[in-house]
């Protein structure tokens, strides 16, 4: 066999042959062998394919090994600034989306930026009100603020609205009644106030709907309907007319009472000082007229507070003199009985003694008012459980000071105690101190005037505005421009009735001036009716207590108990009456 005939021969790796020497390996495959040509030039040795050797490519570098994580630890520190963080970034977005949109209109950012809708709900609202209650915006604010009251505010209003030119003849009263009979009283008028003024501060709401009852006489009509209402009416209304004739009187014998004292003062204790109190009387007439046009009862709220402040004033100026003045003696004056049969007959005794309960009870008359006080107290607690409260607490303490005041007055002069304390001239010095406390009866009279003539002025006019709604001189209002304040509106009738009515009490005043006597017709006739009665009336009604129960015979007991004594009280003060007109001269020196 040749060469040239061999075309392919399988190899077979051996490991004996000469391919196996060191160093060189046959990788296993093919091995081709083909004849030699003459171009192919001396003979050679076949070759072995080299199979083609793809490039390696590195491997990347391996990954940096991480850093071991330190170990941290969540502070309260670090939690309050990634919490103020997240505030300042939702603050920051609210305000950023804020200032998208117009300023004015129904949208998000003018309720942050503005409030208009709560300023226009607010708007509508108020003209609402107003429309419906008539009060303006000034008005409803202090509506809304009176009732906030507590039990601390009204005892004070108690306080000041029982505290009054009545002390000045408690001293007086406890003379006709003596160390007994005096203070005994004095104590069963407290006692009768405080219970029966709980009974009407519980009338203050209706029982079946709860709607209030702003006055006394909103609640006699919710209560008890309308003819006793009209009873009421009447009876309230001519005391307050009363009351003004008393105010005036006792106005004029203050100012007669000053002038008196500095005449003492230059010319001796004994000297015969006669002055007229028609002047005075004239005097505060005028200044009534004036004050009297003021239009409405709450523009007048400065004068009630001035007038209390000066009802404390003069109140405890007597009662410093009456301890002076018992120091001064160094004994205790009067007697067990009260005054002597020697000093008056055993009939003006009776008549005197009447007329005692009535000056009692005048010092201690404040129901009237009491259902406008319990108006002004907050709730929760009740208004009635405030109420009851705050008069146990002013009943005692007026009770403490009438009681002191009686009894040192009484103790300071026995028998002889003057019907007025600061003016009968128990004291002559010091003589600017009587002068101070008298001035300050004056001030507070001028303004206590007001106060009861004002709802008399108002019902008037509302009635004549109800009979006659078309009569210009009536309802017509006169626009008076007044430099530097708003106008005043002038109302002809207004003018008019109100001018005739202060001139008609002052001229009663001068026909009849005597303080201690009008002081008991008045306390007489409101004790009972205003005091007792209506309050027991409605008390009943509200409650339903059944008749003839034993409850209903213990207040009916207690109303008839006080009729008897308003009616005493009433008999004895007449009769002072006519016995000091058999005696008086009209616009006549007093000496």
């Amino acid at each position: 066999m040749s060469l040239a005939s061999i075309q392919s021969i399988p190899t077979v790796p051996n490991s004996s042959s000469s391919l196996s020497k060191p160093g060189f390996r046959l990788k296993p495959g093919l091995l081709t062998i083909r004849s030699a040509q003459a171009a192919d030039g001396p003979l050679r040795r076949p070759s072995i394919a080299t199979p083609t050797v793809k490039p390696s490519v590195p491997p990347p570098p391996p990954p940096p090994a991480p850093a071991p994580a330190p170990e941290t630890t969540v502070t309260l520190e670090f939690q309050r600034q990634r919490a103020k963080e997240l505030q300042d970034y939702f603050k920051q977005k609210k305000l950023e989306e804020a200032n998208q949109g117009p300023f004015f209109g129904f949208i998000p950012k003018n309720e942050i930026s503005n409030g208009s809708r709560w300023a226009m709900f607010g708007f509508a609202v108020g003209m609402l009100t107003e429309y419906a209650t008539g009060s303006d915006f000034v008005d409803q604010v202090k509506i809304l603020l009176s009732n906030f009251g507590t039990l601390w505010t009204a005892s004070a209003h108690i306080i000041t609205a029982v505290i009054g030119s009545g002390v000045l003849a408690l001293a007086w009263a406890t003379a006709q009644l003596g160390w007994i009979a005096g203070p005994i009283v004095l104590f069963l008028f407290s006692f009768v106030t405080y219970y029966c003024s709980c009974l009407l501060a519980s009338c203050y709401r209706h029982p079946v709907t709860g709607k209030r009852n702003y006055t006394y006489m909103e609640a006699v009509r919710s209560n008890l309907g309308g003819f006793k209402f009209k009873i009421c009416g009447f009876i309230q209304y001519f005391n307050l007319a009363g009351t003004t004739i008393g105010y005036t009187i006792a106005a004029s014998i203050s100012m007669m009472a000053i002038k008196r004292a500095s005449c003492f003062h230059e010319k001796g204790h004994d000297s015969r000082c006669g002055v007229s109190g028609t002047p005075f009387m004239v005097m505060f007439g005028v200044v009534e007229i004036f004050l009297s046009q003021i239009p409405d009862f709450h523009e007048i709220s400065w004068l009630s507070i001035v007038a209390a402040v000066m009802s404390f004033t003069y109140s405890a100026i007597g009662l410093g003199l009456g301890i002076a003045k018992f120091a001064e003696n160094g004994k205790i004056k009067g007697s067990l009985s009260g005054i002597s049969v020697g000093e008056v007959t055993q009939t003006q005794k009776i008549w005197r003694s009447f007329q005692a309960f009535g000056a009692i009870a005048f010092a201690y008359a404040y129901s009237t008012v009491l259902i406008e006080i319990e108006d002004t107290i907050k709730s929760p607690p009740s208004e009635q459980e405030t109420m009851k409260k705050a008069t146990l607490i002013s009943v005692i303490t007026t009770s403490v000071f009438y009681m002191l005041c009686g009894c040192f007055g009484y103790a300071a002069f026995g028998d002889h105690a003057p019907g007025n304390l600061l003016t009968g001239f128990g004291f002559y010095e010091p003589f600017w101190l009587v002068d101070i406390a008298n001035i300050a009866i004056i001030v507070h009279l001028v303004g206590a005037y007001q106060v009861f003539a004002q709802p008399i002025f108002a019902f008037v006019e509302r009635t004549a505005a109800e009979y006659f709604p078309g009569n210009m001189f009536i309802t017509k209002e006169i626009q008076v421009p007044v430099p530097g304040y708003k106008p005043y509106k002038l109302n002809l009738f207004r003018l008019t009735w109100r001018s005739m009515f202060v001139c008609m009490t002052t001229l009663v005043a001068m026909l009849m001036p005597f303080f201690e006597d009008v002081v008991g017709i008045l306390g007489a006739i409101g004790f009972w009716p205003l005091t007792v009665y209506f309050p027991i009336e409605m008390y009943i009604s509200q409650k339903k207590i059944p008749k003839w129960s034993n409850k209903w015979i213990c207040l009916q007991t207690l109303s008839g108990a006080c009729l008897v004594i308003s009616v005493c009280a009433a008999a004895g003060s007449i009769a002072g009456v006519i016995k000091d007109l058999s005696v008086y001269k009209p616009f006549k020196t007093m000496h």
